[in-house]
Protein backbone atom coordinates (compact mmCIF):
# COMPACT_ATOMS: atom_id res chain seq x y z
CA UNK A 1 0.00 0.00 0.00
CA UNK A 2 1.17 3.53 -1.20
CA UNK A 3 2.04 5.63 2.05
CA UNK A 4 1.42 9.45 1.63
CA UNK A 5 4.51 11.17 2.94
CA UNK A 6 4.27 14.87 3.97
CA UNK A 7 6.70 15.90 0.67
CA UNK A 8 4.21 14.01 -1.22
CA UNK A 9 1.29 15.40 -0.17
CA UNK A 10 2.59 19.02 -0.23
CA UNK A 11 3.45 18.14 -4.31
CA UNK A 12 -0.05 16.48 -4.36
CA UNK A 13 -2.19 19.78 -2.77
CA UNK A 14 0.05 21.79 -5.18
CA UNK A 15 -0.78 19.96 -8.35
CA UNK A 16 -4.22 19.62 -7.34
CA UNK A 17 -4.90 23.49 -6.24
CA UNK A 18 -3.22 24.87 -9.77
CA UNK A 19 -5.58 22.36 -11.42
CA UNK A 20 -8.22 23.39 -9.72
CA UNK A 21 -7.68 26.94 -10.14
CA UNK A 22 -7.92 26.30 -13.57
CA UNK A 23 -11.29 24.67 -13.89
CA UNK A 24 -12.89 27.60 -11.53
CA UNK A 25 -11.70 30.02 -13.62
CA UNK A 26 -13.70 28.39 -16.99
CA UNK A 27 -16.28 27.83 -14.60
CA UNK A 28 -16.47 31.35 -12.94
CA UNK A 29 -15.41 33.29 -16.71
CA UNK A 30 -18.12 35.63 -16.94
CA UNK A 31 -19.44 34.85 -20.48
CA UNK A 32 -21.14 31.58 -18.76
CA UNK A 33 -22.77 33.48 -16.42
CA UNK A 34 -24.39 35.48 -18.90
CA UNK A 35 -27.16 33.23 -20.23
CA UNK A 36 -28.65 32.63 -16.65
CA UNK A 37 -31.74 34.61 -15.75
CA UNK A 38 -33.29 35.78 -13.27
CA UNK A 39 -31.04 36.90 -10.69
CA UNK A 40 -31.90 34.39 -8.29
CA UNK A 41 -31.46 31.39 -11.13
CA UNK A 42 -27.76 33.09 -12.04
CA UNK A 43 -27.09 33.38 -8.29
CA UNK A 44 -28.21 29.48 -7.54
CA UNK A 45 -26.44 27.95 -10.32
CA UNK A 46 -22.87 29.77 -8.42
CA UNK A 47 -23.86 29.30 -4.91
CA UNK A 48 -21.68 25.93 -5.23
CA UNK A 49 -19.20 27.16 -7.79
CA UNK A 50 -18.52 29.88 -6.30
CA UNK A 51 -17.13 28.13 -2.97
CA UNK A 52 -15.39 25.63 -5.12
CA UNK A 53 -15.24 22.08 -4.47
CA UNK A 54 -12.56 19.45 -4.15
CA UNK A 55 -12.19 18.66 -8.20
CA UNK A 56 -11.38 15.72 -7.62
CA UNK A 57 -13.01 14.39 -10.32
CA UNK A 58 -11.81 16.77 -12.72
CA UNK A 59 -8.19 16.15 -11.43
CA UNK A 60 -8.95 12.61 -12.43
CA UNK A 61 -9.64 13.77 -15.93
CA UNK A 62 -6.84 15.69 -16.15
CA UNK A 63 -3.99 13.45 -15.05
CA UNK A 64 -5.37 10.34 -16.94
CA UNK A 65 -5.58 12.94 -20.00
CA UNK A 66 -1.17 13.71 -19.52
CA UNK A 67 -1.12 9.70 -18.70
CA UNK A 68 -2.27 9.18 -22.25
CA UNK A 69 0.79 11.06 -23.27
CA UNK A 70 -2.26 13.97 -24.71
CA UNK A 71 -1.92 17.57 -23.38
CA UNK A 72 -4.02 18.66 -20.03
CA UNK A 73 -5.17 21.72 -21.63
CA UNK A 74 -7.11 20.44 -24.31
CA UNK A 75 -9.09 18.54 -21.63
CA UNK A 76 -10.62 21.55 -19.42
CA UNK A 77 -13.68 22.14 -21.02
CA UNK A 78 -13.87 18.29 -20.51
CA UNK A 79 -12.65 18.51 -16.62
CA UNK A 80 -15.20 21.65 -16.09
CA UNK A 81 -17.89 19.64 -17.16
CA UNK A 82 -17.19 17.19 -14.92
CA UNK A 83 -17.29 19.19 -11.67
CA UNK A 84 -20.27 21.21 -12.76
CA UNK A 85 -22.42 18.15 -14.04
CA UNK A 86 -21.43 16.42 -10.31
CA UNK A 87 -21.88 19.98 -8.56
CA UNK A 88 -25.65 19.84 -9.83
CA UNK A 89 -25.91 15.98 -8.60
CA UNK A 90 -25.27 17.72 -5.33
CA UNK A 91 -27.70 20.52 -5.67
CA UNK A 92 -30.81 17.85 -6.26
CA UNK A 93 -29.41 15.40 -3.83
CA UNK A 94 -29.69 18.00 -0.60
CA UNK A 95 -32.62 18.65 -1.73
CA UNK A 96 -33.72 14.81 -2.03
CA UNK A 97 -31.87 14.04 1.31
CA UNK A 98 -33.73 17.49 2.95
CA UNK A 99 -29.84 18.73 3.96
CA UNK A 100 -29.49 22.50 4.82
CA UNK A 101 -26.19 22.66 4.98
CA UNK A 102 -22.97 21.99 2.67
CA UNK A 103 -19.15 22.44 3.33
CA UNK A 104 -20.85 24.55 6.19
CA UNK A 105 -23.21 27.23 4.17
CA UNK A 106 -26.71 26.66 3.46
CA UNK A 107 -27.77 24.20 0.70
CA UNK A 108 -28.94 25.85 -1.94
CA UNK A 109 -32.85 25.14 -1.46
CA UNK A 110 -32.43 26.18 2.17
CA UNK A 111 -30.93 29.63 1.12
CA UNK A 112 -33.47 30.33 -1.38
CA UNK A 113 -36.08 29.61 1.28
CA UNK A 114 -34.41 32.06 3.62
CA UNK A 115 -34.40 34.97 0.55
CA UNK A 116 -37.79 34.07 -0.47
CA UNK A 117 -38.92 34.85 2.88
CA UNK A 118 -36.57 37.66 4.05
CA UNK A 119 -37.01 39.58 0.60
CA UNK A 120 -40.47 38.76 -0.26
CA UNK A 121 -42.32 38.05 3.64
CA UNK A 122 -43.11 34.69 1.86
CA UNK A 123 -44.57 32.58 4.14
CA UNK A 124 -42.36 29.16 5.81
CA UNK A 125 -44.45 27.02 3.77
CA UNK A 126 -44.36 29.40 0.47
CA UNK A 127 -40.53 29.90 1.35
CA UNK A 128 -39.52 26.55 1.42
CA UNK A 129 -41.31 25.14 -1.57
CA UNK A 130 -39.42 28.08 -3.69
CA UNK A 131 -36.44 26.76 -2.31
CA UNK A 132 -36.84 23.51 -3.42
CA UNK A 133 -38.29 24.78 -6.92
CA UNK A 134 -35.26 26.85 -7.29
CA UNK A 135 -33.03 24.03 -6.55
CA UNK A 136 -34.64 21.85 -9.07
CA UNK A 137 -34.18 24.87 -11.68
CA UNK A 138 -30.63 25.44 -10.78
CA UNK A 139 -29.50 21.88 -11.27
CA UNK A 140 -31.32 21.84 -14.54
CA UNK A 141 -29.90 24.46 -15.85
CA UNK A 142 -26.14 23.23 -14.36
CA UNK A 143 -26.70 19.79 -16.08
CA UNK A 144 -27.37 21.37 -20.04
CA UNK A 145 -24.45 23.93 -19.05
CA UNK A 146 -22.20 20.87 -18.52
CA UNK A 147 -23.15 18.98 -22.03
CA UNK A 148 -22.27 22.21 -23.58
CA UNK A 149 -18.55 22.58 -22.14
CA UNK A 150 -18.33 19.00 -23.56
CA UNK A 151 -19.18 20.34 -26.79
CA UNK A 152 -16.41 23.11 -26.68
CA UNK A 153 -13.52 20.61 -26.83
CA UNK A 154 -13.30 20.84 -30.75
CA UNK A 155 -11.78 24.06 -29.84
CA UNK A 156 -9.15 23.12 -28.05
CA UNK A 157 -8.34 20.83 -30.86
CA UNK A 158 -9.73 17.37 -29.98
CA UNK A 159 -11.67 15.81 -32.49
CA UNK A 160 -15.17 16.27 -32.78
CA UNK A 161 -15.70 12.55 -32.90
CA UNK A 162 -14.60 11.79 -29.54
CA UNK A 163 -16.41 15.31 -28.24
CA UNK A 164 -19.79 13.68 -29.25
CA UNK A 165 -18.66 9.83 -28.10
CA UNK A 166 -17.88 11.92 -24.61
CA UNK A 167 -21.19 13.55 -24.87
CA UNK A 168 -23.33 10.37 -25.77
CA UNK A 169 -21.50 8.38 -23.06
CA UNK A 170 -22.58 10.71 -20.33
CA UNK A 171 -26.30 11.09 -21.18
CA UNK A 172 -26.58 7.39 -21.81
CA UNK A 173 -24.54 5.29 -19.84
CA UNK A 174 -23.73 7.86 -16.91
CA UNK A 175 -26.03 9.69 -16.17
CA UNK A 176 -28.93 6.76 -15.93
CA UNK A 177 -26.46 4.60 -13.74
CA UNK A 178 -25.77 7.80 -11.31
CA UNK A 179 -29.61 8.62 -11.13
CA UNK A 180 -30.35 4.75 -10.61
CA UNK A 181 -28.13 4.68 -7.98
CA UNK A 182 -29.61 7.72 -6.47
CA UNK A 183 -33.23 6.06 -6.83
CA UNK A 184 -31.90 2.79 -4.97
CA UNK A 185 -30.49 4.74 -2.17
CA UNK A 186 -33.97 6.12 -1.11
CA UNK A 187 -35.72 2.88 -1.73
CA UNK A 188 -33.23 1.12 -0.05
CA UNK A 189 -33.73 3.57 3.12
CA UNK A 190 -37.03 1.93 3.46
CA UNK A 191 -36.68 -2.18 2.87
CA UNK A 192 -36.32 -4.52 5.25
CA UNK A 193 -32.63 -5.77 5.60
CA UNK A 194 -33.99 -8.84 4.62
CA UNK A 195 -34.59 -7.88 0.71
CA UNK A 196 -30.86 -6.65 0.77
CA UNK A 197 -27.25 -8.45 0.41
CA UNK A 198 -23.67 -6.53 0.22
CA UNK A 199 -23.44 -7.11 -3.39
CA UNK A 200 -26.47 -4.72 -3.79
CA UNK A 201 -25.12 -1.98 -1.18
CA UNK A 202 -22.41 -1.84 -3.04
CA UNK A 203 -24.03 -2.01 -6.26
CA UNK A 204 -25.72 0.87 -5.47
CA UNK A 205 -23.08 2.92 -3.74
CA UNK A 206 -20.85 1.92 -7.12
CA UNK A 207 -23.50 3.67 -8.85
CA UNK A 208 -23.92 6.82 -7.02
CA UNK A 209 -20.16 7.46 -7.08
CA UNK A 210 -18.06 5.36 -8.79
CA UNK A 211 -19.48 5.56 -12.13
CA UNK A 212 -18.52 9.47 -12.65
CA UNK A 213 -14.86 9.00 -11.53
CA UNK A 214 -15.01 6.26 -14.07
CA UNK A 215 -16.22 8.55 -16.60
CA UNK A 216 -13.51 11.13 -15.83
CA UNK A 217 -10.72 8.34 -16.10
CA UNK A 218 -12.29 7.42 -19.63
CA UNK A 219 -12.99 11.09 -20.77
CA UNK A 220 -9.43 11.99 -19.92
CA UNK A 221 -8.09 8.99 -21.74
CA UNK A 222 -9.48 9.29 -24.85
CA UNK A 223 -8.74 12.95 -25.31
CA UNK A 224 -4.93 12.54 -24.54
CA UNK A 225 -5.29 8.76 -26.99
CA UNK A 226 -6.77 11.38 -29.45
CA UNK A 227 -3.78 13.93 -29.27
CA UNK A 228 -1.41 11.68 -29.61
CA UNK A 229 -2.72 9.53 -32.01
CA UNK A 230 -2.83 6.10 -30.30
CA UNK A 231 -6.48 6.16 -29.27
CA UNK A 232 -7.41 2.68 -31.79
CA UNK A 233 -4.38 0.99 -31.15
CA UNK A 234 -4.72 -2.14 -28.89
CA UNK A 235 -2.18 -0.08 -25.90
CA UNK A 236 -5.09 2.97 -25.91
CA UNK A 237 -7.50 0.10 -25.39
CA UNK A 238 -5.77 -1.42 -22.86
CA UNK A 239 -4.85 1.76 -21.34
CA UNK A 240 -8.57 2.96 -21.13
CA UNK A 241 -9.43 -0.19 -19.83
CA UNK A 242 -6.87 0.59 -16.75
CA UNK A 243 -7.52 3.60 -16.15
CA UNK A 244 -11.32 2.88 -15.69
CA UNK A 245 -11.02 0.26 -13.33
CA UNK A 246 -8.53 2.31 -11.21
CA UNK A 247 -10.91 5.22 -11.07
CA UNK A 248 -14.32 3.30 -10.50
CA UNK A 249 -12.19 1.44 -7.46
CA UNK A 250 -11.35 4.35 -6.49
CA UNK A 251 -14.67 6.39 -6.45
CA UNK A 252 -16.37 3.28 -4.52
CA UNK A 253 -13.45 3.97 -1.86
CA UNK A 254 -14.47 7.61 -1.91
CA UNK A 255 -17.75 6.70 -1.21
CA UNK A 256 -17.29 4.24 1.87
CA UNK A 257 -15.28 7.01 3.08
CA UNK A 258 -17.52 9.84 3.02
CA UNK A 259 -20.23 7.31 4.77
CA UNK A 260 -17.19 7.12 7.35
CA UNK A 261 -16.85 10.67 7.72
CA UNK A 262 -20.59 10.93 8.16
CA UNK A 263 -20.09 9.14 11.24
CA UNK A 264 -17.05 9.60 12.99
CA UNK A 265 -16.12 13.12 11.12
CA UNK A 266 -16.00 15.60 12.46
CA UNK A 267 -18.66 18.64 11.88
CA UNK A 268 -17.05 21.85 11.48
CA UNK A 269 -14.34 20.05 8.80
CA UNK A 270 -17.40 18.64 6.77
CA UNK A 271 -19.55 21.31 6.99
CA UNK A 272 -22.90 19.66 7.62
CA UNK A 273 -23.87 17.73 10.67
CA UNK A 274 -22.62 14.21 11.49
CA UNK A 275 -25.30 11.33 11.96
CA UNK A 276 -27.68 12.46 8.76
CA UNK A 277 -27.38 8.87 7.67
CA UNK A 278 -28.25 7.15 10.53
CA UNK A 279 -31.51 9.76 10.84
CA UNK A 280 -32.29 8.99 7.29
CA UNK A 281 -32.45 5.74 7.59
CA UNK A 282 -29.64 4.90 5.02
CA UNK A 283 -28.28 1.55 4.16
CA UNK A 284 -25.13 2.25 3.67
CA UNK A 285 -22.39 -0.38 3.73
CA UNK A 286 -21.38 -0.14 7.78
CA UNK A 287 -25.20 -0.01 8.43
CA UNK A 288 -25.69 -3.29 6.29
CA UNK A 289 -23.03 -4.75 8.52
CA UNK A 290 -24.52 -3.71 12.04
CA UNK A 291 -27.76 -4.88 10.73
CA UNK A 292 -26.29 -8.25 9.80
CA UNK A 293 -23.65 -8.48 12.22
CA UNK A 294 -24.67 -6.73 15.58
CA UNK A 295 -25.06 -8.45 18.82
CA UNK A 296 -28.37 -7.58 20.08
CA UNK A 297 -27.48 -4.72 23.11
CA UNK A 298 -25.23 -2.66 20.42
CA UNK A 299 -27.73 -3.19 17.64
CA UNK A 300 -30.47 -1.75 19.93
CA UNK A 301 -28.86 1.22 20.33
CA UNK A 302 -28.39 1.13 16.11
CA UNK A 303 -32.12 0.56 15.63
CA UNK A 304 -32.93 3.66 18.82
CA UNK A 305 -31.82 6.17 16.28
CA UNK A 306 -31.82 4.66 12.55
CA UNK A 307 -34.44 6.67 10.33
CA UNK A 308 -35.49 9.05 13.66
CA UNK A 309 -34.83 12.35 12.41
CA UNK A 310 -35.12 13.88 15.64
CA UNK A 311 -32.46 11.59 17.31
CA UNK A 312 -30.25 13.75 19.98
CA UNK A 313 -26.83 14.16 19.30
CA UNK A 314 -25.87 11.94 22.61
CA UNK A 315 -28.01 9.14 20.80
CA UNK A 316 -26.64 9.20 18.07
CA UNK A 317 -22.82 9.40 19.41
CA UNK A 318 -24.54 6.43 21.19
CA UNK A 319 -25.07 4.23 18.35
CA UNK A 320 -21.57 5.28 16.20
CA UNK A 321 -20.07 3.76 19.81
CA UNK A 322 -22.21 0.94 19.18
CA UNK A 323 -21.31 0.25 15.71
CA UNK A 324 -17.36 0.32 17.04
CA UNK A 325 -18.20 -2.36 19.02
CA UNK A 326 -20.00 -4.10 16.09
CA UNK A 327 -16.99 -3.72 14.14
CA UNK A 328 -18.82 -2.26 10.95
CA UNK A 329 -16.64 0.73 11.31
CA UNK A 330 -13.13 -1.77 11.07
CA UNK A 331 -15.09 -4.18 8.37
CA UNK A 332 -15.95 -1.07 5.82
CA UNK A 333 -11.93 0.46 6.37
CA UNK A 334 -10.71 -3.28 5.79
CA UNK A 335 -12.58 -2.87 2.49
CA UNK A 336 -11.91 0.55 1.63
CA UNK A 337 -8.58 -0.80 1.98
CA UNK A 338 -8.86 -3.25 -0.41
CA UNK A 339 -10.45 -1.68 -3.19
CA UNK A 340 -7.77 0.82 -2.75
CA UNK A 341 -5.23 -1.87 -3.59
CA UNK A 342 -7.00 -3.38 -6.50
CA UNK A 343 -7.17 0.43 -7.77
CA UNK A 344 -3.24 0.61 -7.70
CA UNK A 345 -2.41 -3.05 -9.60
CA UNK A 346 -4.36 -0.84 -12.67
CA UNK A 347 -1.28 1.16 -12.56
CA UNK A 348 1.22 -1.11 -13.01
CA UNK A 349 1.13 -1.14 -17.13
CA UNK A 350 1.32 2.45 -17.19
CA UNK A 351 4.31 4.47 -18.66
CA UNK A 352 6.43 5.87 -15.36
CA UNK A 353 5.26 9.63 -15.08
CA UNK A 354 4.62 11.59 -12.97
CA UNK A 355 1.05 11.44 -13.88
CA UNK A 356 1.26 8.17 -12.61
CA UNK A 357 2.54 9.19 -9.59
CA UNK A 358 0.10 11.69 -8.82
CA UNK A 359 -2.84 9.27 -9.70
CA UNK A 360 -1.68 6.92 -6.95
CA UNK A 361 -1.31 9.82 -4.19
CA UNK A 362 -5.06 11.13 -5.60
CA UNK A 363 -6.09 7.53 -4.19
CA UNK A 364 -4.51 7.81 -1.15
CA UNK A 365 -6.02 11.33 -0.79
CA UNK A 366 -9.17 10.02 -1.43
CA UNK A 367 -9.33 7.87 1.72
CA UNK A 368 -6.88 9.55 4.34
CA UNK A 369 -9.19 13.14 3.68
CA UNK A 370 -11.16 14.26 6.73
CA UNK A 371 -13.37 16.56 4.75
Amino acid sequence: MYTLTPADQTWFEAELAARRDQVYALLLDPRYGAAFAPAHSREAIYHYLKGRGKALRPLMLLLSCGAAGGEEARALPAAAAVELFHTWTLVHDDVIDRDDLRRGRPTVHAAFARRAAAEWDYPAAEAAHYGVTTAILAGDQQQGWAYALLAELPLRGVAPTVALELVRDLALRIEPGLLAGEMLDVQYSHRPISELDEAAVLDMLTRKTALLYSYAARAGALIGLDAAGQRDTAAGTALVAALEQFAGLCGTAFQLQDDLLGITGDAARLGKPIGSDLREGKKTLIIYHALTHGAPEPLARVMAVLGQPAAPPAAIQDAVRALDEIGSLAYVRAMQERYVAAAYTQLATLPDTPNRKLLYLWARFLVARDA
